[in-house]
């Protein structure tokens, strides 16, 4: 006679399992990133640090005794306003590849749509689907030698 299993007996799908403090963690840690990026390609932000930058050399040119302490001054300001513009620049392709990559992804019939939403995995969880993508890989490709 065959026994049957307690509730507790059964395994939980992955999707329900309990989460550790480090992935809890490093999810916390995703979401903040993934916000800090935001704020720093917004335009609101470049305005303010241009604003900012401007009013530190107006309050500071006449405390220096050198030029090329202004110089310095200056090319520091400059670098730390290229930040904002290369952030922006950098969502702004980042979010276009996405969508040209969600496009071919969904055109083909045997494309795994797990992968549509895979800027929101977190590091451990593309990790894990490297593997999984490289073992399948490496399956194909000794499936197409031997054949």
């Amino acid at each position: 006679m065959i026994a049957l299993k307690q509730w507790h007996e059964f395994s939980v799908p992955s999707v329900m399992k309990e989460k550790t403090a480090n992935q809890r963690m490093e999810e916390w840690f995703e979401s903040m990133v993934s916000i800090a990026l935001k704020i720093y390609g917004h335009p609101l932000t470049f305005v303010i640090a241009f604003f900012l930058v401007l009013f530190f050399l107006v309050q500071s040119i006449r405390h220096y005794t050198y030029l090329q302490e202004l110089i310095r001054d200056i090319i520091v300001s400059i670098t730390f306003l290229s930040f904002f513009i290369i952030q922006k620049a950098v969502n702004k392709t980042s979010a276009s590849i996405r969508i040209k990559i969600n496009e071919l992804i969904l055109s083909h019939d045997k494309a795994n749509n797990e992968l549509l939403d895979i800027e929101e995995k977190t590091e451990t969880e593309l990790e894990e689907m490297t593997d999984k993508h490289t073992d399948e890989a490496n399956r194909s490709s000794q499936t197409n030698i031997t054949a």
